[in-house]
Order: structure tokens, then C-alpha cells, then sequence
């Protein structure tokens, strides 16, 4: 089964969240490096997803103006379809709800309805990042 933790960007762990994320966007998507990595790193709470204890998923979460942005989430191409990407989500969701502040993300539009599906509504219009399509949605539930 599945198993999940905390981690920070400056846990030694966060050099597997570091490579899901590089495999994911970097090289399946072509998004360039400076991109991925930003200046909210230190500031984000991340997340592991381990399948029989290798590293296959990742996500962050962080305090903005806004409210709180989901973001980052990344499973290796060969863990999809299997849930674990809606069990860090409503993991996530239920951990930052604590804080009674907006939940909210950028969806690349080609994932919208699997956020939709979890709670998410469209709000606003497309707009790019990194180069991908993304759409805001804000979670309702």
C-alpha cells in the first residue's frame, strides 16, 4: 500500500520529491528547470507518496494572499490510474482545512475534471504557465 509523508525542502527526502518533479514536468512536459523550482520551496509543506518504499508522487501546499494553493502534484507515469494522486489531494485538502482559508490551485485544463471531481470549481479564465495551459479552481466542498 501507500504511504505518505511530510517532508521540507530541506529534508534529504526532498531529493526524491525533487526527481518525481523533475521526470514529471521537466522532461514528460518540457517545462524548464528555473520554472519548477522557485523561490516558495522553503515556505511550502511538500508531500512523499511511497509504493513499496520507492518514492512515486509528490505535491506542496502554502500560505498566500489568496488563501492556500495546492500545487506541484506530480505521480510517475508508471503509478497513474491507480488513486494515489486523489488520495494525496483529499489528504491535503483535510490537512489544510485547519486553517479556514481559501484551497485553491492551477490546473493544466487537461487535468481540470479530475480536480473537478474532487471538489474544485472553475473560476476564471485560461491562462500560461510555463508554457501549459492552467485554469484557477477553487475548492467547494
Amino acid at each position: 500500500m501507500w504511504s505518505l509523508r511530510k517532508i521540507q525542502a530541506s529534508d534529504i527526502d526532498f531529493l526524491l520529491a525533487q526527481q518525481i518533479r523533475t521526470a514529471v514536468f521537466v522532461q514528460e512536459q518540457g517545462v524548464d528547470s528555473s520554472d519548477e523550482y522557485d523561490a516558495f520551496e522553503e515556505a511550502s509543506q511538500h508531500y512523499l507518496v511511497s509504493v513499496d518504499n520507492k518514492a512515486v508522487a509528490t505535491a506542496r501546499w502554502r500560505f498566500t494572499p489568496n488563501g492556500i494553493k495546492l500545487e506541484r502534484f506530480a505521480v510517475l507515469t508508471t503509478h497513474r490510474g491507480e488513486g494515489i494522486g486523489q488520495f494525496l489531494v483529499k489528504h491535503m485538502i483535510k490537512e489544510v482545512q485547519k486553517h479556514s482559508r481559501p484551497i485553491y490551485l492551477h490546473a493544466q485544463i487537461q487535468v481540470a475534471e479530475f480536480y473537478q471531481k474532487l471538489g474544485f470549481e472553475k473560476e476564471g479564465v485560461l491562462f500560461e504557465e510555463a508554457g501549459i495551459q492552467h485554469i484557477k479552481m477553487v475548492f467547494k466542498q
